[in-house]
């Protein structure tokens, strides 16, 4: 961004809202209403710059004036229905967006770390020995991986299933305080799980049943493990290297970027508990549960798709300091 160019075109609207604020309370009607629009025009403004300049005295002056502005404004908070609908329109799905390449990386380095243990599984006789003695495995491969999804009530287990979800994506976000360092290693564990399992049901010819039963609710179970382990890492990564804008300010906002995921993802997580309890051990057909849990995944990428680049082409960023608290009133 050329930032002199930028001020010069902007300048005019920043000096009159400034204006406007220093006089709010002789102003006319009119008067009242370009404030209000003035104020959200300079947020937007100050978004932009938040994510394109690293001017910090131009970014601190103009954060002043947006705030005195806010103060300044006559009206009523914004209703919980109007903060809902902004938090999954747009500060949920922008900050998805912006971490793609993180959550792209982190999907791929998992499936690659899970195949090769696979084939290293299926491929040794030995590895396969310390896993399990031969009836142990047969049990496992046999009876214990299909029956893990139907030996429960469903609303229990898709409760219990919720839950240890949410909590490996928890701990992922949780792992954010410590710049992000463990999340590999968690990742990693469960990528060595997934894989051991997979090994030992492809060795044992029964690779499609676990495919059967995996891929309904694990596309977008893990495609939201990947998502929180993206943003603690890239939070992570933000304090190592905040570019040219200072790193407090750069660890702030990531920071309120994390909290939005943790919250986005009570809910992703939640339906793909209801597909696990649900779909993936019903009577319907292989080919059904599997079209069911790739079109929740494709709704899913398509919803952060839509709302993440048109707030992104806004210049929204997501974070919560940026959200108006009021709406106009007459």
């Amino acid at each position: 961004m050329d930032v002199d160019a930028f001020v010069l075109a902007h300048r005019g609207a920043w000096d009159r809202l400034d204006q406007l604020v220093r006089n709010r309370r002789r102003l006319t009607g009119p008067e009242i209403d370009e404030l209000v629009e003035l104020y959200q025009r300079v947020s937007t403004h100050l978004s932009m710059l938040r994510s394109a300049s690293s001017e910090a005295a131009l970014i601190g002056r103009l954060s002043t004036l947006v705030a005195r502005a806010r103060a300044a404004v006559t009206g009523a908070h914004a209703p919980v229905s109007s903060e809902f609908t902004r938090f999954w329109t747009v500060s949920f799905p922008v900050v998805a967006y912006r971490a793609w390449r993180w959550w792209l990386a982190t999907g791929l380095v998992f499936f690659v770390v899970a195949g090769v243990i696979a084939l290293w599984v299926a491929g040794s006789p030995e590895v396969q020995s310390t896993i399990g003695t031969p009836s142990d495995i047969d049990e496992l491969v046999n009876h214990d991986v299909a029956a893990y999804y139907s030996e429960h009530p469903a609303v229990a287990f898709g409760l219990h299933v919720w839950v240890n979800n949410a909590w490996v994506a928890a701990k992922c976000i949780a792992l954010a305080v410590v710049l992000g360092v463990p999340i590999p290693f968690v990742l990693f564990q469960n990528a060595a799980n997934l894989g051991a399992i997979g090994g030992l049901m492809f060795q044992a010819g029964k690779g499609d049943v676990l495919l059967g039963l995996l891929t309904p609710h694990g596309l977008l179970e893990l495609t939201a493990v990947f998502l929180a382990a993206a943003a603690g890492m890239r939070l992570g990564w933000s304090v190592i290297s905040p570019g040219q804008r200072p790193r407090v300010q750069v660890l702030a906002e990531q920071g309120r970027a994390v909290v939005a995921i943790a919250v986005g993802l009570v809910a992703v997580l939640l339906v793909s508990g209801v597909i696990e309890a649900a779909v993936t051990p019903s009577p319907l057909p292989t080919f059904v549960r599997i079209g069911i849990g790739i079109a929740a995944e494709a709704a899913f990428l398509a919803y952060v798709g839509y709302f993440g680049r048109r707030a992104v082409l806004a210049a929204e960023t997501g974070d919560i300091t940026d959200a108006p608290d009021v709406v106009p009133t007459g």
